[in-house]
């Protein structure tokens, strides 16, 4: 149990909820990242941050879904075996060291796209390949399950680089993907009998706020590359930080 809420954690929290939604992310990767740098055990970690995920992925999809950016011939491919995928991964559990080092892992995604490695696509999209985007999403789903995330961290840089969507359009599918998986991971750790930690759910309002306020901002126009910068350095030494535990 998590007896003591931080200021500092709340604010980069908020902060994190709002860069993430702003590009269609539920924020998981961030938020296991922050629990990592304040010491929080891999137990509350994985079932916190799949809470915090539906909420400000949800935001994120209505706001995208409003902006007329949601393509359902992009999201069905991934999802119809990402889901079952990710119930799976989440009811299997793993030596907490191994989680950790799999977490720095995947925190690489989201530093490169906070840098804008997978920037802009100027090239006419072309329609998705339906047998690799169910593979794809088979082992997005299945490797979100076990640490605990969405998947949109890892799907968004399948979909750009491979040209199969815009950036917004990207935003918009990731951040359904991220809400249906986060819910079978969920699922997946109730029906082991996870107990969630009372603590999430003051975390909840906070990530919501920056959930709303990012999502809004980034389904219009929204950059801001100082607090990207700044949201890559920390994540950067989380997953540095993940490596020598």
């Amino acid at each position: 149990m998590i007896e003591t809420i931080p200021w500092l954690f709340l604010l980069c929290l908020f902060i994190i909820s709002i860069l993430y939604a702003s590009v269609g992310h539920g924020g998981a990767s961030g938020y296991l990242a922050l629990m990592a740098l304040f010491s929080i055990s891999p137990a509350s970690m994985k079932s916190s941050a799949l809470i915090l995920n539906v909420f400000v992925s949800l935001v994120a999809f209505y706001e995208y879904y409003k902006a007329g950016y949601f393509k359902w011939n992009l999201f069905i491919p991934f999802a119809l075996t990402s889901v079952p995928a990710s119930f799976i991964g989440a009811t299997i559990t793993i030596d907490p060291v191994v989680y950790k080092r799999i977490l720095g892992i995947i925190l690489i995604f989201p530093i490169l796209r906070l840098l804008g490695v997978f920037g802009s696509k100027t090239q006419p999209t072309q329609p998705v390949n339906r047998n690799w985007a169910l593979v794809i999403g088979a082992v997005i789903g299945f490797l979100s399950g076990i640490i605990g995330i969405g998947g949109g961290i890892i799907l968004s840089p399948v979909i750009i680089l491979m040209n199969w969507g815009e950036m917004k359009e990207t935003a918009a599918v990731s951040s359904l993907f991220i809400l249906v998986n986060s819910i079978a991971g969920i699922i997946g750790l109730v029906s082991k009998g996870i107990v969630i930690d009372n603590a999430v759910y003051v975390w909840l309002i906070v990530t919501l706020i920056g959930g709303f306020m990012g999502a809004y901002a980034g389904s219009k126009k929204f950059t801001n590359p100082v607090l990207n910068k700044i949201l890559a350095l920390v994540l950067l030494i989380a997953s540095i930080k993940l490596f020598k535990v």
